[in-house]
């Protein structure tokens, strides 16, 4: 099982399996591995925040340009438990801490999470991926339906205002006009926008 893990100089805290969205080019659904840690599936329970914690006090964090949540998964479908060691992480120090996302916090919660982030979350990351509704339903297939993509909007568009560092990505195998589409909507919520290489196995 594996809770934390180096990679290009930052630490990737694997927070959950669990995902309300089922995208077409997720390793999830390609592969049963990463390729950048063995075992990020949690067989069983999912490791408590403090388990977690416990790991994360057995790596050297000042090495790293970054501590990111992420996950097999949305680190959102554990909200609270994330806010949480972010706040014991920036009790250790003044580490950097960023989170990759779908935007969909929201939605999972069920009620408005960006405000929660400040003075502890230093960047966010929100996966993009299509730029309109149908689209981000066609490939990303969501539980919440095509309304995931709006509430994925306004959850950026909040976390702009309470959060430093805010980026919106695409893949790179999308057309060029939907990439151009994206980068307009991204500047439309004040995010900054980035290309990010498709990754196949």
């Amino acid at each position: 099982m594996t809770i934390t893990y180096e990679y290009g100089g930052n630490l990737y805290i694997n927070m959950t399996n669990q995902c309300p969205n089922a995208c077409d080019f997720c390793l999830r659904q390609n592969s049963s591995g990463s390729l950048y840690a063995d075992n990020l599936w949690y067989e069983g329970a999912e490791p408590s925040k403090e388990a977690m914690l416990a790991d994360i006090r057995t790596r050297d964090l000042k090495k790293y340009g970054e501590i990111v949540f992420c996950g097999y998964g949305e680190p959102a479908c554990r909200w609270d438990d994330m806010l949480w060691l972010a706040a014991e992480i920036k009790s250790m120090g003044p580490y950097k801490l960023r989170i990759n996302t779908n935007g969909l916090a929201d939605c999972i919660t069920g009620r408005s999470t960006a405000a929660e982030m400040r003075g502890l979350i230093d960047t966010v990351s929100v996966s993009l991926n299509a730029p309109n509704a149908e689209k981000y339903d066609a490939v990303c297939h969501s539980k919440y339906g095509p309304a995931a993509f709006d509430a994925m909007l306004r959850f950026t568009a909040e976390a702009v205002k309470n959060v430093p560092h805010v980026v919106m990505t695409v893949v790179s195998t999308m057309p060029a006009e939907d990439i151009e589409a994206c980068r307009t909507i991204c500047a439309s919520v004040g995010a900054v926008f980035r290309v990010r290489a498709y990754i196949s196995e």
